[in-house]
């Protein structure tokens, strides 16, 4: 049977496994090739540098939660409950990926600390999603604002606590869903009034 191709997705899964395994201090890139069976510099012919390669897995990981949102904005149905139901899934999203698997949610920390243009992609994205299900609002009556992009920025800077990984510690308080609900309702209110 010939060996799989080598491909960049391939190579950014074993990267998430061995960052899994031996955390981003230790983690190199030949650990990555051995992983996958190829020398390290066929890791290279894919990506140039280490820094890519770690770029490449921290924006990999944060697309999956624009992906899963963006879902969200493109389907059908009020904007009052697909942004409700938008704040909900990434608040959820965020809480998971830190309870879930705990170790490799401090990686992805780590790694974010290094990769400040793909965060700021990754909250540039949100945002703009965001603003797309306000401006939905807005055409139908539902959203009052003389600026849904400016709006978005304030429901994102709002929800902060609840999404930005800072807050990590606080996502298992036992209070801390009744806080979230309690800030939703008001952007939802605010928004409507």
């Amino acid at each position: 049977m010939p060996p799989e191709t080598l491909t960049p997705e391939r190579i950014l899964e074993a990267t998430e496994e061995v960052l899994r395994r031996y955390g981003p201090a230790k983690a190199t890139v030949v650990d990555v090739a051995r992983a996958l069976g190829v020398s390290h510099g066929s890791v290279y012919r894919h990506f140039r540098t280490k820094a890519a390669l770690r770029e490449a897995v921290t924006e990999r990981w944060l697309n999956r939660t624009s992906e899963q949102l963006s879902a969200i904005v493109a389907a059908e149905g009020p904007a009052p409950e697909r942004l409700d139901r938008w704040l909900t899934a990434l608040f959820e999203a965020k809480r998971h990926k830190a309870g879930d698997d705990p170790e490799l949610f401090a990686t992805y920390m780590a790694l974010i600390g290094e990769s400040g243009g793909v965060v700021d992609r990754h909250v540039t994205d949100l945002e703009a999603q965001l603003a797309t299900i306000i401006e939905a609002g807005v055409t139908e009556g539902a959203f009052r604002t003389p600026s849904p992009r400016t709006s978005a920025r304030a429901v994102f800077n709002a929800t902060g606590r609840f999404h930005d990984p800072c807050y990590a510690p606080e996502w298992s308080r036992p209070t801390i869903t009744d806080d979230f609900e309690a800030v939703r309702e008001l952007v939802l209110r605010g928004l409507t009034g």
